[in-house]
């Protein structure tokens, strides 16, 4: 209320203030998001952790690589891996290796560069490089459907390989050069759990990742599924598969092969997916192969059984 007369505000009453500080004001926030709580830093701070590491990963998912080594360089080189730059370390103890890495290197229009071993170390993360490094671009990956494709278009029966959950970067090389060996059109790789074309892929490979499409899939179950729909067998390499090496039914179908990782083998889902699994009969004692010795075992055999049949 206000006297009459006088410009002075209300003398009776709370102006409402007390009726809406009886007004509820929702449910009471949770700990991590209530501003200079305790568990509201400690949220922010792993958050930025992990904004950190997610930067740093596609930050090293973009970077080159570097082949670290006399031999590994030299074989790169002449497979005619794509390489960006060679590094060689001053005061290098040269040696046919060296001549020959640089050699290659100014023929092909590769930039030779000179630094300082302390340099090519930290180039290198450390990797016994003997003096030279090679630079190679982040890798060009293919799609499922590219893959598919290029196979169609050899004028043979598809032949593909997909890797479920190989990580090791040595295995991954190896794969890629036997399916190059014995007639494969392509490589598929999952988006995730799953090693890439590193700078250790791309040596083990031998140069074969150069010539042979290694693609990448987002989900491998469903690109499976999306394959068998397109008419391809899809045949999963385990060691407790449902038909033996010796007596799989396989000649020139369409057909993907499917490796498992190192440890488990296939998972739940993409064993379901497959047509039918194949394994390895092999001595007693012997516990199983490594997945690229399993994986070119079976594709030799594919191969083997696809020129019996005047396919290839």
């Amino acid at each position: 209320m206000r006297k009459q007369g006088t410009k002075k505000g209300s003398v009776v009453g709370s102006g409402g203030r007390r009726r809406k500080g009886l007004q509820g004001k929702g449910p009471t926030p949770k700990a991590e998001h209530r501003p200079g709580h305790p568990a509201q830093r400690r949220a922010a701070a792993a958050a930025a952790r992990a904004e950190q590491k997610r930067a740093t990963a596609k930050k090293a998912e973009e970077a080159p690589e570097i082949i670290a080594g006399r031999n590994p360089v030299v074989e790169a080189l002449r497979a005619d891996v794509p390489a960006t730059a060679l590094y060689v370390a001053l005061n290098i103890d040269a040696d046919d290796r060296v001549t020959e890495a640089v050699r290659m290197a100014a023929d092909k229009g590769v930039s030779i560069l000179e630094v300082p071993r302390t340099e090519l170390d930290r180039k290198t993360d450390g990797a016994v490089h003997q003096g030279l490094g090679l630079q190679v671009p982040p890798f060009s990956y293919a799609t499922p459907d590219e893959l598919l494709q290029t196979a169609r278009e050899s004028g043979e029966p598809p032949l593909l390989v997909a890797l479920d959950g190989v990580t090791d970067p040595r295995n991954l090389g190896a794969i890629i050069r036997s399916a190059a060996a014995f007639g494969a059109h392509g490589v598929l790789l999952p988006s995730r759990r799953s090693a890439g074309m590193t700078a250790v892929a791309w040596r083990t490979s031998a140069g074969a990742a150069a010539r042979l499409p290694v693609g990448m899939a987002t989900n491998l179950t469903r690109q499976l599924k999306e394959w068998a729909a397109e008419g391809l067998l899809i045949a999963g390499l385990d060691a407790d598969g449902s038909t033996d090496i010796d007596t799989m039914n396989i000649d020139v179908d369409p057909l993907v092969v499917v490796v498992g990782s190192e440890g488990r083998g296939l998972s739940r889902l993409v064993r379901e997916t497959c047509d039918f699994t194949v394994s390895i009969p092999m001595a007693s004692g012997v516990e199983s192969l490594n997945a690229s010795v399993a994986g070119a075992v079976l594709l030799a055999e594919i191969a083997r059984r696809r020129r019996a049949a005047g396919r290839v």
